[in-house]
């Protein structure tokens, strides 16, 4: 027989905890960047619809005069 001693299932559970612990801190360090680079990119769209709706307003507005005769 081999002299390498045998997986028991704590082991097994200990490393998917620490496995598990690993993922769900690289998750939430990334999910706060991701949420601070959307409201971003919102904020922006928002900025940019708005200058974008204000100039083509200017732009398309007429002036009517009327004369009575």
């Amino acid at each position: 027989m081999s002299d390498t001693p045998r997986v028991t299932r704590e082991d097994l559970e200990s490393k998917f905890r620490a496995l598990q612990a690993e993922i769900q801190g690289r998750a939430t360090d990334k999910k706060q960047s991701i949420v601070a680079a959307g409201s971003v990119i919102a904020a922006v769209v928002v900025l940019l619809a708005y200058v974008f709706g204000r100039r083509s307003g200017r732009r398309r507005s007429s002036r009517v005069e009327f004369r009575r005769f």
